[in-house]
């Protein structure tokens, strides 16, 4: 029998959530002989991955030693988005006064609660799909509940149950990590695995790193009704984005009224009876204390390498960046790969379930798939959200790449000014003096669904100019990518052109 895992609060959300990804009563299968594959980890990684190769007819078993569907399905993509869902909810409300005439009481704050349990309930929801018994029964995978540590060449050990093996993939995944601040483990804090258990709003939040996490969450416990500062070392947000399109998540925090402390180093915490005070030092206005309530910690992940036996496969790894891979994905050992967050830079499930894709045609059919030859978009979901595709400029720039910039700004976009959602801009680079693309960037309230279209051009090497030729729905916000297209096109009207032009016109008349 599996370890009992319970997941607070413990209500009928959360015990139907653990019924499906995690069940007490799951009985572990007899091992079927050699497997084709072994995959250890349940995230979207492993999942996929799995599912791909029982597909194509291999034997496969999974192992998870937590939650199946990892941290996306638990505590990560689906928790925090149905988090944010609620929080959009409630700032459409607070618009109700320039929209429609109807104000909101100054005072009024939505019911965190219930916008929590609604997520519990979300996630429940969805458990289904990542669930044991789904996997067993309409995939034919044979799933093992408990900790995998490899025993030597083929073998791994799941709680005292031996699995032979061809090939293995390592989909571990990674966990949140703490930095040495002092006095942070003492005053408690919560990260992305804690994060949702809370069921009351706490009234002064403090989030510890600017980056996609902190920034996300920072912006919906803002929404739902907490005083919110948010720490960040360096004098921006979201230093990984571009500068523009960070800037203007900037502002829109400083207009919610999100207090941002740039630029500081935290020396010290201390736990003063139910409050934390985190001490600051800032360049150039010195020492300063800041009063919360719950912190929040979002500044980085470890990839889960320890207690794998990954040394006596021979599998190099560190356990700072995780399981080395080649470009296609296979480790030191030649007969095992890995995926996801345990091994790649790009930490998303959906690069995880691009990655299983190439992890499995490597290792059952000999492929020669590379994960440098993705395409890979991501998007971070503040209000406006960012969404990126290819190099941002300063990658060309270092790499010496000549390229142009098309840039509009979503004020330019009618369906985003009907909507009140002018603030951001699409920005299109491109191989210099031609139209193949480069890199984008989105800033709009819509950019995560956006950027796929510019992720299809770049995958079907189309040209900026194809977009001319997409008849887009008038009105919407995607016309963004068609006027974007439009300046790059009115660049090929050189002067020579133009008199070409102009002296057939004179012809014809």
């Amino acid at each position: 029998m599996p370890r009992a895992i319970e997941i607070a609060p413990v209500d009928e959300h959360n015990q139907r959530l653990v019924r499906n990804v995690h069940p007490s009563d799951w009985v572990n299968p007899t091992p079927k002989g050699r497997y084709n594959l072994v995959v250890v980890g349940a995230g979207t990684g492993g999942l996929i991955t799995a599912l791909i190769a029982s597909s194509l007819g291999a034997r496969v078993a999974l192992v998870e030693r937590h939650l199946m569907g990892g941290d996306c399905l638990n505590v990560g993509c689906v928790p925090s988005k149905a988090v944010i869902r609620a929080s959009r909810i409630a700032q459409e409300a607070r618009r109700a006064a320039e929209l429609l005439g109807l104000p909101i009481p100054p005072d009024w704050k939505p019911d965190f609660g219930a916008a929590m349990e609604r997520m519990r309930s979300v996630r429940a929801r969805i458990s289904h799909e990542d669930s044991a018994k789904r996997y067993t029964e309409e995939f034919g995978i044979d799933v093992f509940l408990g900790s995998a540590r490899f025993t030597g060449e083929g073998r791994v050990d799941v709680d005292g149950q031996e699995l032979r093996f061809k090939k293995a993939v390592i989909a571990a995944g990674a966990r949140a990590v703490a930095i040495p601040i002092p006095g942070l483990a003492e005053a408690g804090y919560r990260d992305n695995e804690t994060l949702f258990e809370l069921t009351e709003r706490p009234n002064r939040l403090g989030v510890i790193g600017s980056g996609p996490i902190g920034c996300e969450m920072a912006q919906a416990f803002r929404r739902l009704g907490s005083e919110v500062v948010l720490f960040e070392m360096k004098n921006q947000i979201l230093t990984r984005e571009d500068p523009d399109a960070a800037a203007v998540v900037q502002n829109a925090f400083v207009r919610e009224g999100i207090e941002l402390v740039l630029g500081c180093d935290i020396e010290k915490i201390e736990r003063k009876g139910d409050e934390k005070v985190v001490h600051v030092r800032c360049d150039g206005s010195g020492q300063r204390q800041v009063v919360v309530d719950e912190l929040l910690l979002g500044v980085g992940r470890a990839p889960n390498v320890e207690g794998l036996g990954l040394e006596t496969l021979g599998v190099d790894f560190d356990p700072r960046k995780g399981v080395a891979v080649d470009d296609q994905l296979r480790t030191s050992n030649k007969d095992v790969f890995a995926v996801g967050d345990v091994c790649m830079d790009w930490k998303f499930t959906h690069a995880a379930e691009a990655a299983a894709k190439i992890a499995v045609q490597n290792a059952l059919f000999f492929g020669r798939k590379k994960l440098s030859s993705l395409h890979m978009p991501w998007s971070t979901y503040t209000d406006p959200e960012i969404a990126h595709v290819g190099r941002y400029a300063h990658d060309l720039e270092k790499q010496g790449v000549a390229f142009d910039v098309y840039q509009v700004p979503m004020a330019k976009v009618d369906r985003a000014i009907t909507d009140g959602e002018d603030e951001g801009f699409i920005k299109v680079l491109t191989e210099k003096g031609k139209g193949k693309i480069l890199g984008a960037t989105i800033v709009s309230s819509h950019a995560g669904e956006m950027i796929s279209e510019i992720t299809t051009a770049m995958v079907g090497g189309l040209s900026l100019g194809t977009f001319t030729e997409v008849i887009h729905p008038y009105p919407t916000q995607a016309e963004a990518v068609k006027r974007a297209a439009g300046e790059y096109t009115r660049t090929r009207l050189t002067p020579t052109v133009k008199r070409i032009f102009d002296t057939v016109m004179r012809l014809r008349r």
